[in-house]
């Protein structure tokens, strides 16, 4: 072989390594799936940072009737992105990405002050492992669903929420299976702790996502990081999206 081609291969072998990295690093796709006590409007401000800055952001409005159903609501929306994916989950939505996270798109995990189960475990166990500062989930009369009392929901669920925007999460909340082989064991996982959340201890938050190998950022903000601190839940989305795919 010429010695003149030997560069030239090299060069080309080096160009393909180059353009294949970036390809790989280029995750623009973001699905949010909400957790059980509000819907997915409160992250509007969120996605609309993340808008500007590139991302095509997709926000799952799961039934919340079975945690079967809302694993397949969110696949449903995995369905249609146009490539890699990073699914982000808020409390509750933490137990749904768990499951939904094995998804050929998905390349990585995003928990927000979220439940972040290992398999077998359920709302319950991981709750009353380390209860919450809060103590006002209450049952529907039929005993099928829950919610968070309309008079706590403010102080337990969104203190550093403007009053107003907190009374109005309160009134337009929404209702709330055990969790199979969680998808953070073979996929890439970061956690945002929230340090004055009432509704998960933080020091669940902390020990799920050190049992998980979670890189874990911590916030101080209510359970409604996501609506009160969009601009640093954004920002480690978009960190997360730049790492992921490496």
């Amino acid at each position: 072989m010429s010695h003149r081609i030997l560069p030239t291969i090299a060069l080309a072998l080096a160009t393909s390594v180059v353009a294949f990295a970036a390809q790989a690093a280029e995750i623009k796709n973001i699905v949010i799936v909400h957790g059980a006590f509000a819907d997915g409007s409160g992250w509007r401000e969120a996605s609309e940072i993340l808008g500007r800055r590139g991302f095509n952001v997709t926000v799952v409005q799961e039934p919340l009737t079975s945690l079967g159903a809302d694993i397949e609501a969110t696949n449903r929306i995995l369905d249609l992105q146009d490539g890699p994916t990073l699914l982000v989950g808020h409390s509750y939505g933490g137990m749904v990405i768990t499951e939904a996270g094995h998804h050929s798109k998905v390349e990585g995990l995003i928990y927000v002050a979220a439940f972040q189960p290992d398999k077998g475990e359920n709302l319950a166990t991981l709750a009353g492992s380390k209860p919450a500062a809060a103590m006002s989930v209450r049952e529907t009369p039929d005993g099928k669903y829950l919610y968070l009392d309309p008079k706590a929901f403010p102080a337990d669920f969104a203190a550093d929420l403007p009053a107003a925007e907190a009374a109005f999460a309160a009134k337009s909340q929404v209702l709330a299976a055990k969790v199979g082989d969680p998808a953070w064991r073979t996929k890439k996982s970061w956690s945002i702790v929230a340090t004055d959340d009432r509704a998960i201890n933080p020091d669940l938050e902390r020990s799920m996502a050190k049992r998980a190998g979670s890189q874990v950022t911590e916030i101080k903000a209510s359970h409604a990081v996501f609506a009160s601190q969009p601009e640093k839940v954004a920002g480690v989305i978009e960190a997360a999206a730049n790492e992921a795919g490496k």
